[in-house]
């Protein structure tokens, strides 16, 4: 027996109304067309929503990273007016060695204010991840703290600690190594790799936190099946840990080495760049060259290459992060 509805639709068989009764039969619930917006909401409603955003980064973020890029051209003691040089201040940047000593300094800290600490907080999590240990929360909160202290306060504690009679000095000569006690903030051969271990002491809190946080994610049965394999603690480090930690290394190696290459806090409330510019970073050359001898063009140079740079950085370590560690 037809049905009635299917009797009085006089489309040809096989389609479906809109709404109402279907081709067979069957009762059929009308369905508005997916718009991704509310009935009445305005087209471009999502943008306004970002126009504050946007807006901010536009005005306190791009603008005075192209204004700087514009200075960087002109001559300009940041009084009179500008002269245009064109790329002059790019070729005393090649041309200056002691600019050049700046930017491998900055190139030295990022072994430790990035791989020391990674590579620590990697050892300690493979670690962690074999044996099981008390009161782990705490730890991490008291390996964290570094890095909720203001770097200023930072700096003025270690040039205590590092002082001629400060607690590092008192205990070597306790131990009886007092022959190697030194003003070590003032030696030209120790003065960088003191601020360096500082850097190390900052952050290695926060890679510890990212590989326990990243480690907690890692199946345990992958673990089991490479315990059961019988591989070792080395072999089950690259095999599991390390593999399941590549985005969380991703981001320390780009934090830290930004940290690294834009350090300035504490080299310049500690040494300011001394002893006989033996700890000088391209970030205290930019406020020494901008606001003590007049030379805001070439401070805006230095910041530009050095923009430059953590902008490689962070691509360089983003494309490798994202590449498919199966493909061939």
């Amino acid at each position: 027996m037809t049905p009635p509805a299917a009797a009085n639709d006089e489309r040809s068989p096989g389609t479906t109304p809109a709404s109402g009764v279907a081709a067979g039969g069957y009762p059929t619930v009308a369905r508005r067309p997916r718009t991704g917006r509310a009935p009445g909401e305005p087209r471009h409603i999502a943008w306004l929503y970002l126009l504050p955003g946007v807006g901010a980064y536009l005005l306190f973020t791009l603008a005075p990273l192209f204004h700087t890029v514009w200075l960087s051209f002109y001559d300009w003691d940041g009084i009179t007016v500008g002269r245009w040089t064109g790329l002059e201040n790019y070729r005393t940047i090649l041309d200056d060695s002691e600019i050049r000593v700046a930017f491998w300094h900055a190139l030295q800290l990022i072994l430790y204010y990035s791989l020391l600490p990674i590579t620590i907080g990697l050892f300690l999590t493979a670690l962690l991840t074999r044996i099981r240990v008390r009161g782990l929360t705490f730890f991490r909160t008291v390996l964290f703290l570094p890095q909720t202290v203001a770097m200023v306060v930072v700096a003025q504690a270690f040039v205590w600690v590092y002082a001629t009679d400060g607690p590092l000095n008192e205990i070597l000569r306790l131990v009886g190594l007092g022959s190697i006690s030194r003003a070590w903030l003032g030696d030209f051969d120790w003065a960088l790799e003191a601020l360096g271990l500082v850097g190390t002491w900052v952050t290695f809190g926060l890679c510890m936190v990212l590989f326990m946080a990243g480690a907690q994610k890692i199946p345990t049965s992958l673990y089991d099946a490479a315990r059961v394999d019988g591989a070792g603690a080395v072999r089950e480090f690259f095999a599991v840990t390390l593999p399941g930690l590549r985005y969380e290394v991703a981001v320390a190696l780009t934090l830290t080495i930004i940290t690294a290459l834009r350090s300035f806090d504490l080299i310049y409330n500690t040494t300011s760049g001394g002893p006989g510019g033996e700890t000088r970073v391209p970030s205290v050359l930019i406020v020494q060259y901008a606001f003590q001898y007049g030379k805001v063009g070439l401070a805006c140079a230095v910041a530009v290459i050095l923009t430059a740079m953590i902008f490689v950085v962070a691509w360089i370590i983003g494309r490798i992060a994202d590449r498919d560690p199966t493909a061939a």
